[in-house]
């Protein structure tokens, strides 16, 4: 039988599966292979393989293979959790870096807990288990639920729509998870369970270094934002989608939707009161990764820093580029706009130390065209009661602002940091719910498809990663612009996009995936939110013109 097996026509047995078929590349290859893309499609290694399949394998070096260790290792987790303590409850709550959080709700976590914990896992791991998914149909799946009295897997059953029910078997225990798992629990090769706080962390390698167990750098401003979030979600009872699902049902979303637009005018105002308690204060310099919602965040802090007596005066980095011949290039020879190298540096703190003197400086406009910096008159001069407002990615980075003193500056990290999960042990990224925002946004007001925005994804983040992440713990502040309600909102138009890329492409594995999270949240009508909303910056109607 002929099949595609990255790029080249090979041929491979009748009624093998791609575990079977590719056996030998699998135990040859350099890093775990943990799944692979079937005809553009994320499936395990039990897949049946048919004539002129399109195969690749994935493995621990790429990002949906290393999701799959991750989805593997907490499924693990739980079945070694649930052996050792069969009448308790955990639950996943967010990433910090390279590990997971997790907490149970009537366990002291203590070196024995920790010690146990691992052990198991450890055992379940080496005996190299199976991992089976099983589907059944809604009347198998109603009398599994009436008698095991669990949420394992839930929201498939609620959803109406679903005729099929799935659930990951692994011996006698069962539990669902919203994307792919490996085939057997012996892929898993590296892991650590160690205590946090009053939790504990399931700690695994990344993508970038698959062999290697990273040391763990706790970043405690982003696990303060994430625990304030969660625990003001718990308040509300708005922690999983089910919750938020019957919110909706029981047209209770609207209070909740006034609540959590409440706490962000609460948080933002609380920043401001902090910018003036600092008196030197004369710049506020802002960054997040993409779709965070920077610029209606710097406008509603601009509004309360009115309120305070200071007016914000904007400055663009874009316009201080270096000129095209001198911008650095990345290792395929392209332009690299994104590092701080492409950004004039002396010239910017230059006109910064200017400014904050009270002298006037005429400032730049970046011709994009001509790839040079033009100056057309535009002067500025900073009165006592104005202050410097910046965003952009290296805003946090002390590179870009080296002669301002550290009293002059505040720094502000924000970012979407989602802490609402699909149930206990199925966590949303925080990367998807931004990925969602822009794909919408791109859609709304730049007239790019959903394909072109899971293009360009990759490289998104990797700018991120590099350029804005290792400095978020400098911030003096962190401001969490994720709302407990905005996927039911982003839904309908995200998934039309995403069902108009078809199986011929080879984004449509990740639109699937984002398709089968998105399903299963009801939508909720625009009408219900705010003008002044952070998510109007993606849906568009908003009270700031700013497309």
């Amino acid at each position: 039988m002929k099949v595609i097996y990255n790029g080249r026509e090979i041929l491979k047995n009748d009624g093998e599966t791609v575990n079977q078929a590719f056996r030998e590349e699998i135990e040859k290859s350099k890093y775990g292979v943990v799944g692979c893309i079937y005809n553009n499609e994320y499936r395990n290694l039990e897949t049946p393989i048919e004539e002129n399949a399109k195969i690749e394998l994935l493995d621990t070096s790429s990002k949906e293979g290393i999701k799959i260790y991750i989805r593997t290792l907490v499924y693990i987790m739980g079945k070694a959790f649930e052996s050792l303590y069969q009448k308790e409850k955990i639950m996943v709550e967010y990433q910090l870096g390279n590990a997971m959080f997790c907490k149970c709700d009537n366990i002291e976590i203590t070196k024995d807990f920790i010690e146990n914990l691992k052990s198991k896992m450890q055992e379940i791991i080496d005996s190299d288990l199976k991992i089976k998914k099983v589907e059944m149909n809604r009347q198998e799946a109603r009398k599994l639920y009436a008698e095991t009295n669990t949420s394992k897997g839930r929201l498939q059953f609620d959803f109406k729509e679903n005729d099929i029910i799935y659930m990951y078997y692994c011996e006698e225990y069962y539990n669902y998870c919203y994307g792919v798992l490996a085939n057997r629990t012996g892929v898993i090769e590296l892991f650590d369970i160690v205590k946090y706080k009053d939790g504990f962390l399931i700690r695994y390698p990344s993508s970038q270094a698959p062999t290697e167990l990273p040391e763990f750098v706790e970043t405690k401003k982003l696990a303060w934002a994430l625990e304030e979030f969660e625990k003001i979600h718990l308040v509300l009872d708005v922690n999983t989608v089910y919750k938020l699902n019957k919110a909706i049902e029981e047209d209770r979303i609207k209070d909740v939707i006034m609540l959590a637009e409440a706490l962000h005018e609460k948080k933002i105002a609380n920043i401001a009161d902090d910018i003036v308690k600092r008196k030197n204060v004369k710049m506020i310099l802002i960054a997040g990764p993409s779709s965070s919602g920077k610029t209606t965040f710097a406008q509603r802090l601009g509004i309360q820093l009115r309120l305070n007596g200071l007016k914000p005066v904007t400055i663009s980095v874009d316009n201080y580029f270096v000129e095209r011949k001198d911008t650095p290039r990345d290792e395929n020879g392209e332009y690299n706009f994104e590092c701080i190298e492409a950004i004039d540096l002396e010239l910017f703190n230059e006109h910064l130390v200017k400014l904050l003197n009270g002298e006037e400086v005429e400032m730049p406009e970046f011709d994009f065209h001509l790839g040079t910096k033009k100056y057309n008159g535009k002067k500025l001069k900073l009165a006592e009661d104005e202050v410097l407002v910046i965003e952009g990615i290296h805003c946090l980075n002390d590179k870009l602002t080296s002669q301002i003193s550290k009293d002059q500056k505040y720094k502000i990290y924000i970012s979407a940091l989602t802490v609402l999960n699909m149930d206990r042990y199925n966590r949303i990224s925080t990367t998807d719910t931004r990925l969602i925002r822009r794909m919408v946004r791109d859609y709304q007001f730049r007239g790019y498809s959903a394909l072109n925005t899971l293009n360009t994804w990759n490289k998104v983040t990797e700018g991120e990663r590099k350029n804005i992440f290792p400095f978020q713990e400098d911030a003096d502040t962190i401001f969490n612009t994720s709302l407990i309600y905005e996927l039911s909102a982003l839904k309908e138009i995200a998934m039309s996009l995403l069902e108009e890329i078809d199986k011929g492409n080879k984004e449509y594995a990740e639109a699937q995936r984002l398709i089968n999270l998105l399903k299963y949240f009801r939508p909720i009508s625009n009408e219900y939110i705010p003008t002044n909303s952070l998510l109007k910056e993606f849906l568009g109607g908003g009270t700031f013109d700013l497309h």
